[in-house]
């Protein structure tokens, strides 16, 4: 199915953990901070709760180690 798109497969050396590491942390705080929370009851709920979670964990969330927000430091390199 990837050739017939023309994408590339990115795969690392077999039982490699560390290529979805970063996806895998996402969705970890994703469903811990965000799903439980909320509890959505229908798609649109969740659709819009995961949405304007995303918005604030790249807009407005604090780092710790850089004390700012990810796209301002993004931005500003």
């Amino acid at each position: 199915m990837t050739q017939s798109y023309g994408i590339t497969p990115s795969m690392s050396r077999r039982g490699n953990c560390y290529d979805n590491a970063m996806a895998e942390n996402f969705f970890s705080i994703l469903k811990t901070e965000c799903i439980s929370r909320l509890k959505p009851t229908t798609f649109a709920e969740a659709r819009e709760g995961i949405d304007s979670y995303i918005y604030f964990y790249n807009h407005d969330r604090i780092q710790l180690k850089a004390g700012v927000a990810p796209l301002t430091l993004r931005h500003s390199a």
